[in-house]
């Protein structure tokens, strides 16, 4: 591996892997179109496609999710950005026209994940479908997002962690990346006459360890003892992944006043809450069987329930 990367260029050096000039954007036409968002649209199509599939084997009716995806798509991004624009407002407190610019990344996961569960509650409500297993099934298409996503992170050069010598140790050059995620740490291990940066990549740890939640919701998802169940496996288990990860991360968004990690908190109250209300929900209903709570039983109970 060369001591010395030019900007565009990002390596894996204990994997023998080194790509020149990983693009963040690209033209057609005149018109620049940023991988980040490519991605993240990508992800989106994705998703729709999977939630479709499984709220027809679900006997649910997949244009309501069409429907729904469509605000969730737009309240999502929009609490995406707001839950970063709080935890960063220092750095956005002088320019406040920079929080609309969000081709440059800045957006949140766990913001977009809650204001999307938000407003698939209220759709559920006011179209009086079922709420539970709606989630249930909408839940996976936000999985799916963050799996393909965490990628976008990737070609932004961004969302990593701090000093890493193991097998995925990533390479980045210090052009490359915002001065802002470059703790002391990282600096200590710059060498002499090199140009990099050398790091965990929490973005490909993250997209990997949900890559693994998603099969193993996939695969038992009709063992679920009630609606509502499964996105319950998920708050946890990605609370989980999320508390390991978001230690290991530089730009961790902090509790103001505190050295706390925001997502951390979060996550550690996602998996209590996920824990105590599997359980109460599953004392609540013994012996039930995922056949009595999913299905097209379940979506036809549903409807009948909604015509009345």
């Amino acid at each position: 591996m060369p001591d010395w990367m030019n900007d565009g260029d990002i390596a894996f050096p204990n994997l023998g892997i080194y790509l020149k000039n990983v693009l963040q954007e690209f033209s057609i036409g005149g018109l620049t179109i940023r991988l980040y968002g490519l991605i993240i649209g990508i992800g989106v199509i994705l998703a729709f496609l999977l939630v479709s599939k499984l709220a027809e084997s679900d006997g649910l009716e997949s244009d309501d999710f069409y429907e729904a995806g469509l605000f969730i798509l737009l309240f999502g991004i929009a609490g995406a950005r707001i839950y970063y624009v709080i935890f960063q407002w220092d750095y956005y407190k002088n320019d406040l026209l920079s929080i609309l610019n969000i081709r440059q990344g800045g957006l949140a996961i766990y913001g977009g994940v809650l204001a999307g569960i938000l407003t698939m509650i209220i759709y559920a409500k006011v179209k009086k479908k079922n709420m539970r297993h709606m989630l249930d099934v909408g839940i996976f298409g936000a999985l799916v997002g963050q799996i393909v996503g965490r990628w976008g992170n990737f070609t932004n050069r961004e969302v990593f962690g701090g000093y890493s010598d193991g097998l995925f140790a990533m390479r980045l050059p210090l052009n490359a990346v915002r001065s802002r995620d470059i703790t002391q740490e990282l600096w200590d291990h710059v060498a002499e006459g090199t140009n990099y940066i050398q790091v965990h990549p929490t973005f490909l740890y993250e997209s990997f360890c949900n890559l693994v939640l998603l099969g193993l919701m996939l695969v038992f998802r009709k063992k679920k003892a009630f609606d509502g169940e499964v996105v319950l496996w998920y708050l946890g288990g990605y609370g989980l992944i999320r508390f390991i990860i978001e230690g290991i991360r530089v730009d961790r968004l902090l509790i103001p006043g505190t050295n706390l990690a925001v997502s951390q908190c979060l996550s550690l109250g996602l998996m209590i809450f996920a824990a105590v209300m599997s359980v109460a929900g599953r004392v609540k209903n013994p012996g039930k069987k995922a056949a009595e709570e999913t299905g097209t039983d379940s979506g036809e109970k549903a409807e009948a329930k909604a015509e009345k």
